[in-house]
């Protein structure tokens, strides 16, 4: 018997049409959750070891927190203009050889 392994696979993990305060919710709640990622993953790395890397959770961090303002400022200019929000957010994961 032979055994077929996926190595593409696609989330549809945002489709649809936002009021620009749902569609802040949803970016920010998106965002918060994966800078909640890195800082438990920082927290991870440094248990045991208080002179660990955290190089990249830090700097992932600090990227993840200006797109969260960048998301907000754009949000805020489409609400003064009373439009909505189209998300279409896709998670692609792949296999890595």
């Amino acid at each position: 018997m032979e055994t077929i392994i996926a190595t593409k696979q696609k989330i549809q993990l945002v489709d649809g049409s936002f009021t620009p305060s749902e569609a802040n919710d949803v970016i920010q709640a998106l965002l918060d959750e994966k800078i909640n990622f890195h800082k438990l993953q920082r927290l991870s790395w440094c248990e045991g070891n208080k002179n660990a890397n955290t190089k990249f959770p830090d700097e992932r961090i600090k990227e993840l927190e200006r797109e969260k303002k960048i998301a907000k400022d754009f949000i805020n200019s489409v609400r003064e203009e009373g439009k909505r929000l189209r998300i279409d957010g896709i998670l692609k994961i792949t296999l890595e050889d």
